[in-house]
């Protein structure tokens, strides 16, 4: 018997995209419903009580409109902050997403690397964990950007920006002292994969570009090993928790990830 319940990505934007692409890739037989939180964007700037009080709160809400059979938070902030917190509120699987530095250090071969995330990843404590885990050889320099954020909401909107700008993001990393040794950097935003050819285009230098989209729909394959699928998986569903009068430019973009059906919260 075919079971019709889908994956239900969340992210504060469409940077989750990222994530639900390699997972479509890997799981084509499965439906999804992505949730971008517009009513709450950015998270990036926001503090941690504000994001430990929306996300559990509004996942809860979502799991009982969707019925998801696991949840992805695709959203690097929201993951670090309130994952622990959905985890605990809800019955069903719930996948995080969080900085791609284990790859990012076996990689590397001058033991530098950046981490490129909003303001809010990149001070949290897990971060710091991260790194003394996994790239304790390492030079870990960080970054946090809000605007790099705007820029791939803007790409995926046609809105194409000066590789002048993405130059100068790079910048606050690599001008860093000890930035001159950093040869692969981390790209800890989901929404950062969706403009990471325009970060290596500006880049000063041949850098490598990691991040853990594909290791998420791995994990997503792997816990839903054996489950059963519809016969097809019918138009994906985005969903916005506040519509703006330029959301209609995004279709083309939410088509391409096979997202035909869009509605409001």
């Amino acid at each position: 018997m075919s079971d019709a319940r889908p994956i239900l990505f969340f992210d504060s934007g469409v940077g989750g995209l990222s994530v639900l692409g390699a997972t479509r890739a890997l799981l084509p037989q499965a439906p999804f419903v992505y949730v971008a939180d517009s009513a709450g964007f950015p998270y990036g700037t926001k503090t941690e009580a504000e994001i430990a009080a929306r996300v559990p709160a509004l996942l809860g809400r979502l799991a009982e409109r969707y019925r998801p059979r696991l949840i992805v938070i695709a959203c690097n902030t929201a993951s670090t902050i309130a994952l622990g917190a959905v985890r605990g509120a809800l019955d069903l699987p719930v996948v995080g997403t969080v900085p791609a530095i284990k790859p990012a250090a076996q990689t590397s071969k001058t033991r530098a690397i950046g981490v490129l995330g909003t303001d809010a990843t990149v001070r949290q404590p897990y971060v710091d964990d991260l790194a003394a885990r996994f790239a304790a050889d390492c030079v870990v320099l960080r970054h946090g950007s809000a605007e790099l954020v705007a820029l791939a909401e803007a790409e995926l909107r046609g809105h194409v920006a000066a590789p002048e700008r993405y130059r100068a993001i790079l910048a606050g990393l690599l001008d860093q002292p000890g930035g001159e040794r950093i040869d692969v950097i981390v790209n800890a935003c989901t929404h950062f994969p969706l403009v990471a050819g325009q970060l290596a285009a500006a880049a000063p230098r041949p850098l490598t570009f990691v991040d853990g989209s594909a290791g998420i729909a791995r994990r997503i394959a792997h816990l839903t090993q054996g489950q059963d699928w519809p016969d097809t998986p019918g138009a994906g569903r985005a969903v916005f928790t506040g519509v703006g009068a330029e959301d209609a430019a995004l279709r083309p973009a939410l088509l391409r990830y096979g997202l035909c059906d869009v509605e409001s919260l």
